[in-house]
């Protein structure tokens, strides 16, 4: 297998994996958190978009793929949050 095909692999999956972060966190219930979850997603994505070296680009998918994980297990979609003010009696 050629480099070039690796190297269109690698973005295929990593814009496959920025679409998944985008999907998950535009499914949360509270803005905030909606919000901040699509901010860092693309504020991550940005960052490091110059990165060429291969095993960097793995580490960093890596650690994409277990950030998806952690939201979808620990905030599943319309997750419910109870706000302050409401206090149960």
């Amino acid at each position: 297998m050629s480099m070039t095909a690796l190297k269109g692999d690698t973005a295929f999956q990593a814009r496959s994996l920025f679409r998944s972060l985008l999907r998950q966190s535009s499914q949360f219930a509270a803005y905030n958190f909606r919000e901040y979850a699509k901010r860092r997603t693309k504020d991550a994505f940005r960052e490091h978009s110059g990165e060429t070296e291969e095993r960097r680009i793995q580490d960093l998918m890596q650690k994409g793929l277990k950030e998806l994980q952690i939201m979808k297990v620990r905030f599943p979609p319309n997750f419910p949050l109870v706000r302050c003010d409401e206090r149960r009696g």
